[in-house]
């Protein structure tokens, strides 16, 4: 009896030293890198087919719903991060931290300012930077504790220098039409737990810097050595450096639900190829819509692991997804649609690879992509061997649904693409100057953390708004106001639609823009400007016709 014992002891041993050496090194690298980033990804597979299932999109015993669950399923649109917050029985707005509940991939579990208070940006200045003004934003972002930040109505935040934000912070801008823009844009530097939601960022600049910072690149979001982000539902454009870098060591990263759109080099995973501890960079991008003017780096990877899932790539002009330094690309159910030109039709591209030698064993996979107009994807490494054995367990859904689940990707209740406000730094909405946003409404200038709101001087509509609102509509929201050249703009385009319909509108606003941009670089007077303008537009228009 004891010998077979110490012969079963013997055989469990072997077993179990077997195993361990068949099983390769965790190798963690950074705080909050998974032991198992396919795990993850499949857990996010999950999570997209539940929430189809759940919508009733892909079932077919959805006829006999009860009215309870059609009310429910009119809601629901498959994404499971927006069907979490927004389908909830309350309503969003009374129990806005459900938010940090619902992030999925690698940043699951972000807090943000969960159980934080909740503090009120009333005033959209940024005077100070190194002494901010209670109500500020930067003056929240600042502060020690958790905070859920939200805004008190549509403002256009002109920021001075890089907006540096502390742990534990939630930038929530439902409600409001919150645009960000000016010198250095948002910073994540040695943080964790950051939620920014619902913002439109864009025409960010480098800061000269301030204290003992130096220059910033003018990112759209910069995050250094930073883990557990998540950046939701933003619209981004126009900056001068990347829209979104991640570097340094950061991780444990979801970049999901953004309308990226009119950009160079996109995003940025990764500080260098022979940066070590970027090994450990784990990013998942889910449901976003890569749009119009984009060129690349949507992104481009260098080491980490790299989660594109349900994603709608709708436009680039060199290549949609990068990368150098062997990083992991895991490439599910997203929609590809190529560029006419023949030289790009790939998706893929081997930065600074010289031949197939060097990159061939870099595990890059697709897996249910939808490949439109030509585009293909150049795959490589371990492709369906044990690597991505287990992300791979769960079919990922039709890229055919990628229409759905990005249906709202970009800022709720707004224009998802900031074009129209590149060059000119307006927001569409309103509240330029002491927070303002509402016609007649009230302006910031006080700070409501769980209390009540201090509130500073109105902000009048004007002459501009009822100019905005003939053209838009009564129910359109106020603006800021307009120079006169942006007045004589809109003015204009209205007369000569009606005054020539037989020339495109489309026509119509090129005629303007270009007439606008030569007058402007004459550096005129603006009412010189204007004048001019209406005249040289006007004469264009009866040629066309």
């Amino acid at each position: 009896m004891l010998l077979q014992n110490f012969s079963n002891t013997i055989f469990l041993l072997c077993l179990f030293f077997t195993l361990l050496s068949a099983t390769k090194p965790l190798n963690l690298t950074l705080p909050h890198q998974h032991p198992s980033p396919d795990s993850v990804a499949l857990h996010v597979i999950r999570s997209v087919n539940e929430s189809l299932a759940r919508r009733q999109l892909s079932s077919p015993s959805s006829s006999s719903s009860s009215s309870s669950s059609s009310s429910s399923s009119s809601c629901r649109t498959g994404n499971p991060i927006d069907d979490c917050w927004r389908c909830s029985d309350a309503d969003w707005s009374t129990n806005r931290q459900r938010l940090a509940d619902c992030s999925i991939g690698f940043g699951h579990g972000t807090l943000g300012g969960k159980n934080g208070k909740i503090y009120v940006v009333t005033d959209s200045s940024d005077n100070n930077p190194t002494n901010p003004t209670p109500g500020t934003l930067r003056y929240g972002v600042i502060q020690e504790e958790p905070l859920w930040i939200v805004f008190s109505s549509n403002m256009l935040i002109r920021l001075k220098q890089e907006l540096i934000i502390n742990s534990y912070k939630t930038l929530d801008g439902r409600g409001s039409a919150v645009h960000i823009t000016g010198n250095g844009c948002l910073t994540l530097q040695y943080v964790q737990h950051i939620i920014i939601h619902n913002l439109h960022i864009y025409d960010c600049k480098p800061s000269a810097g301030f204290e003992k910072r130096g220059r910033s690149d003018g990112d759209g979001i910069s995050i250094f050595g930073s883990q557990k982000i998540w950046v939701d539902h933003c619209s981004m454009s126009h900056c001068t450096d990347g829209l979104i870098d991640a570097v340094m060591g950061s991780t444990a990263i979801t970049i999901s639900n953004n309308y990226f759109t009119h950009h160079d080099e996109v995003m940025l995973l990764g500080h260098d190829d022979n940066y070590a501890p970027d090994t450990g960079m784990q990013v998942t991008i889910a449901f976003n819509h890569f749009g119009q003017g984009l060129v690349q780096r949507m992104p481009r990877c260098r080491r980490g692991y790299i989660h594109v899932v349900n994603n709608d790539f709708t436009e680039w002009k060199m290549y949609a997804i990068g990368g150098s330094g062997n990083p992991t690309i895991n490439s599910q159910g997203n929609r590809y649609s190529a560029p006419s030109d023949p030289s790009a039709k790939e998706v893929t591209k081997r930065v600074d690879s010289k031949d197939d030698g060097e990159w061939s064993n870099w595990n890059w996979r697709t897996e249910g992509d939808l490949m439109e107009n030509g585009a293909f994807f150049v795959a490589s490494g371990e492709g369906m061997s044990s690597m991505y054995s287990k992300a791979s367990s769960v079919d990922p859904k039709a890229a055919s649904l990628v229409d759905q689940l990005t249906r709202n990707a970009g800022v709720f209740g707004g224009p998802r693409d900031d074009q129209g406000q590149s060059g000119n730094s307006y927001s569409p909405y309103g509240g330029d100057g002491g927070g303002g946003g509402s016609s007649g409404g009230s302006s910031g200038g006080g700070m409501d953390v769980m209390g009540g709101t201090t509130r500073g001087s109105s902000s009048s509509s004007g002459d501009d708004s009822n100019v905005f609102q003939m053209i838009f509509g009564s129910d359109a929201p106020s603006r800021p106001r307009l120079t006169k050249i942006c007045r004589m703009k809109k003015l204009l385009q209205v007369m000569l639609i009606a005054s020539f319909p037989s020339v495109e509108k489309s026509e119509i606003e090129r005629i303007i823009r270009e007439k606008a941009t030569r007058v402007a670089e004459g550096g005129e007077e603006e009412n010189v400007m204007a004048k001019r303008l209406s005249k040289e537009a006007i004469s264009n228009a009866d040629e066309g016709s």
